[in-house]
């Protein structure tokens, strides 16, 4: 430890903070830290400490949020897989925070796990390409990572692109986008979704008025439903909404209903991500069904292969796969 810091221009007391995962050490501070450890090869033997046998028998979740229903019903399918394991699961929250992020990865904490799950929304791949897991990871999200890992993620542009299609076929012409990003060179949710949405009115020939690309603060349905007020209190007309998350979606719905616009006689919804809720909705929202089973079996599968792998020293590592999840409609009463 006391070489990590020297090398890494630290104090053994902050080595040992970001080998354990404890807060109050800079994103910038935490990542020289944690590249020290993997080019002087430095072990803390976190199994001896914790477990003689080297298994901890649970799995880690990171994820940017549990109070969203697409995360917590992400967790509640993945607990379900691992517990069939004979696992248990632990959710970690971040917040989407990049020193949280950090935290989260470090060298000490992912020892705590035979296997981890990881929704990044901040750490890029530049900073995952320095680092060294000897932990099993699989990535999940849109968020770019290094071909050296295992990622599943879902086809954001062609569910986008899905949704909108199913939009201007049923006769909407002017279709807002809730969340959207005027930006969308960016390899995140809002930008992704935006471009399918762009790609739809290119290939059947409408046009995108600008002015009905929302940009909203966050997805939660609060959100959504002042996004969707302002823009029909600004006079823009629109006849139909895609909403990025189906959270947003719920926040549209009420909206709708508190101007007294008929759904979907005067304007068509669609949500993103298929969760439980949009069953239950009046009228029952239309999503886009982004491969939620599909996509937690696929992660269950590769964290499986990982995990024996690392326990056994004659069975190779698998290579590592990039699979993405197909992506289609789940209509129901708030499209025509």
């Amino acid at each position: 430890m006391i070489d990590v810091a020297r090398e890494a221009g630290v104090s053994a007391m902050t080595v040992s903070n970001v080998i354990n995962g404890r807060p109050g050490v800079s994103a910038d501070t935490r990542l020289r830290v944690l590249e020290t450890i993997t080019k002087l090869g430095y072990r803390v033997n976190l199994a001896a400490r914790h477990l003689r046998a080297g298994r901890t028998g649970a799995v880690g979740l990171i994820v940017p949020d549990i109070d969203r229903p697409y995360y917590a019903q992400l967790a509640s399918r993945l607990a379900k897989g691992v517990e069939r394991r004979g696992l248990h699961l632990v959710v970690e929250r971040t917040g989407g925070d990049a020193e949280r992020e950090l935290e989260a990865i470090s060298f000490g904490r992912l020892r705590m796990y035979d296997g981890v799950v990881i929704s990044p929304l901040r750490v890029d791949a530049a900073d995952l390409e320095r680092l060294h897991f000897e932990t099993p990871v699989v990535f999940i999200g849109e968020r770019p990572v290094p071909t050296t890992f295992d990622h599943v993620m879902m086809d954001n542009v062609g569910g986008a692109r899905q949704a909108t299609r199913q939009l201007l076929t049923t006769g909407s012409r002017r279709i807002a986008i809730i969340g959207g990003r005027h930006d969308d060179h960016v390899d995140d949710m809002p930008s992704l979704r935006t471009r399918g949405y762009r790609q739809a009115h290119t290939e059947l020939g409408v046009e995108v008025d600008e002015r009905l690309v929302v940009e909203v603060g966050s997805f939660a349905p609060g959100s959504a439903a002042a996004a969707l007020k302002q823009l029909h209190e600004a006079g823009v007309a629109f006849d139909g909404v895609f909403a990025l998350t189906d959270a947003a979606a719920m926040g549209v719905l009420r909206a709708l209903a508190d101007l007294g616009i008929d759904v979907p006689g005067e304007v068509q919804v669609i949500g993103f991500d298929n969760v439980e809720e949009t069953e239950f909705l009046v009228p029952r929202l239309s999503s886009v069904e982004p491969g939620n089973d599909a996509m937690a079996a696929q992660v269950l599968e590769l964290l499986d292969r990982r995990i024996a792998a690392a326990h056994d020293d004659e069975q190779a590592a698998p290579a590592p796969t990039t699979t993405v999840v197909t992506a289609r409609l789940a209509l129901r009463e708030s499209t025509r």
